[in-house]
């Protein structure tokens, strides 16, 4: 398996980076951020959930860590495709943060291939929807 790392851009969020926080370990808000590409959502446990977007497989997401006001992180729940969703929020003033997705996994080169461009898309969506929120 190869690393692979992508990034969203940084997007202004006008709430406090304490506030984004909150919103983002909430999973039930992730619901919000997801493209409309989306072919499901299922809160399956209180800090889980599981999506799938068109043409994609089903991924099963859980909150592993909640670093408050830095960082949120979600992992793969299963083992099949590892992988983390670390949303990063630096705080501006009181009322505006900066907030980043940061996706790290290893895959075969092929699965690679495929999910690079969906994954990237993905990524620029959520922090778009995050933005408006």
């Amino acid at each position: 398996p190869i690393p692979m790392n992508l990034n969203s851009k940084k997007v202004l969020v006008k709430k406090s980076a304490p506030s984004v926080c909150d919103f983002l370990s909430d999973v039930k808000n992730f619901e919000h951020l997801m493209p409309e590409s989306i072919s499901k959502f299922e809160i399956i446990r209180e800090n889980a959930f599981v999506f799938a977007l068109k043409g994609m497989p089903e991924i099963a997401l859980e909150v592993k860590e909640v670093n408050s006001p830095n960082n949120v992180i979600l992992g793969a729940i299963s083992d099949k495709i590892p992988f983390r969703l670390r949303v990063d929020v630096t705080a501006i003033d009181e009322s505006t943060s900066e907030a980043e997705f940061l996706f790290s996994g290893e895959f075969n080169s092929m699965m690679a291939m495929m999910i690079k461009s969906p994954l990237n898309k993905l990524l620029e969506t959520l922090s778009e929807n995050l933005k408006k929120t």
